[in-house]
């Protein structure tokens, strides 16, 4: 086990061909919602759940698509509930609700995005759940958005990342709120440039000193098996100038030829993208992310990460089935993107890596290492039946103040491609275990 680690979701150790309950754990259900496709299990929202000093936000489309907004005291199963006057377009994947509460307590979403116009509001007051009318941010480059993400700052700012164009064609944009002003300006209309020939699918985070970490893969093509390698930057100065891990300073916008590679993986290795990083106490970065390694067909969840000067590599290597990307649109895949939560203590690098896997039931699993260095790893199913095409996401905020994950977790489907399936509307849940 990872002493350190307060983990919040249902978990189960697997003896054998039976599983056993461990004790510590609770379960909060919400109330349904949307499930006929992954709309609302897609591993980058950033954030499905966010705390704000004693309370927890949450988000999601309910039955019939609405932007259904919640909070609730931490401790508490009572959840307070607001259907909000915004619908979106569910039956495509992309379109997932982010949030993030800023350092006043003012809650920002942004929903319903896929190459299409800025939809965002703001809360009217702090802790509240009654929303603004859909606003713009900066007027800029505001009508072809795709992955919207927030970022919080240690001061209390936010950031917001989104793609601006297609896929295979695409430029990451970074906006900054000040809760000074009130106001959105546009750091970088341009920071990751694909020159009209690639885009990058990036995953971030934001360390304890305000550092921010971003790597990503580049792709050629909206077939996802054109994904490749991974390359990383990092910015001391709240967005504005970006720099390698060697502090090497980038002349932007950062493209393939200027690029730091933290590894090369070739086109066609089944590399997925927008998965997770993280950054620890020292300000080391890890990225989790899965492909397959040459001369193997099995893609196996590894992680990526820089300590005492230099990039390594950790293959987890205990999956046992093979699949392979190829296509286009929000794919039927048989595993999750992954999570990760690192908890670093001298020379020993805990970890775990949040899942689900159709090899392992589609449960909700993590594989944990007491020291990645020393690659031995530990698996545990953590729900007693299947989430379907679920994957993790976690309050990022919650882990920062008080070292505790809560994962947003419900059963949903997934079409290869766009659409929906039959499914019905599921509960949402939280789910709670003091490890």
């Amino acid at each position: 086990m990872l002493r350190g680690f307060i983990v919040v979701f249902y978990i189960l150790i697997v003896c054998g061909a039976e599983a056993q309950v461990i004790s510590g754990v609770s379960v909060t259900e919400v109330d349904s919602g949307w499930a006929s496709n992954s709309v609302n299990v897609v591993v980058f929202r950033k954030n499905s759940l966010v705390s704000f000093r004693d309370t927890q936000f949450i988000s999601f489309y309910d039955k019939d698509a609405y932007v259904m907004l919640g909070k609730r005291r931490h401790g508490s199963k009572e959840w307070i509930l607001k259907r909000t006057a915004y619908k979106g377009n569910a039956t495509d994947a992309h379109n997932s609700i982010s949030i993030m509460v800023d350092g006043d307590g003012y809650l920002h979403v942004a929903w319903d995005h896929h190459n299409n116009t800025l939809r965002y509001c703001k809360s009217t007051a702090p802790g509240s759940l009654d929303m603004t009318e859909k606003i713009t941010m900066t007027g800029k480059l505001e009508n072809s958005v795709s992955y919207p993400e927030f970022y919080k700052m240690p001061g209390g700012d936010l950031l917001f990342f989104y793609r601006d164009g297609g896929s295979g064609r695409g430029n990451l944009v970074i906006n900054r709120y000040s809760i000074a002003t009130k106001q959105w300006t546009q750091l970088h209309s341009n920071l990751i440039d694909g020159e009209g020939k690639r885009n990058a699918y990036w995953q971030a985070c934001t360390d304890s000193k305000g550092i921010i970490h971003i790597s990503w893969v580049w792709r050629e093509s909206p077939d996802v098996a054109s994904n490749h390698d991974m390359c990383y930057a990092r910015s001391n100065d709240g967005g504005v100038t970006w720099e390698k891990s060697t502090g090497e300073k980038y002349t932007l916008p950062v493209t393939a030829s200027n690029a730091e590679y933290a590894l090369r993986i070739p086109q066609n290795s089944e590399l997925i993208n927008q998965t997770s990083m993280f950054a620890d106490n020292k300000g080391d970065p890890y990225i989790a992310s899965y492909w397959r390694d040459a001369g193997s067909t099995i893609p196996q969840y590894h992680i990526i990460y820089k300590t005492k000067g230099k990039w390594q590599v950790e293959n987890t290597g205990f999956r046992k089935t093979s699949f392979s990307l190829s296509g286009v649109g929000t794919k039927r895949i048989p595993i999750s993107r992954p999570q990760l939560v690192i908890n670093r203590s001298g020379k020993k690098i805990k970890a775990a890596v949040i899942f689900r896997d159709a090899e392992r039931g589609n449960k909700v699993s993590v594989a944990l290492s007491k020291n990645i260095t020393k690659r031995k790893w530990k698996l545990y199913d953590l729900s007693s039946s299947s989430v379907g095409a679920w994957e993790p996401s976690y309050d990022t905020e919650l882990w920062q103040q008080k070292r505790i994950v809560n994962l947003f977790v419900q059963n949903a489907e997934q079409a290869d491609a766009e659409g929906k399936t039959s499914l019905p509307a599921q509960m949402v849940k939280v789910l709670e275990w003091d490890l």
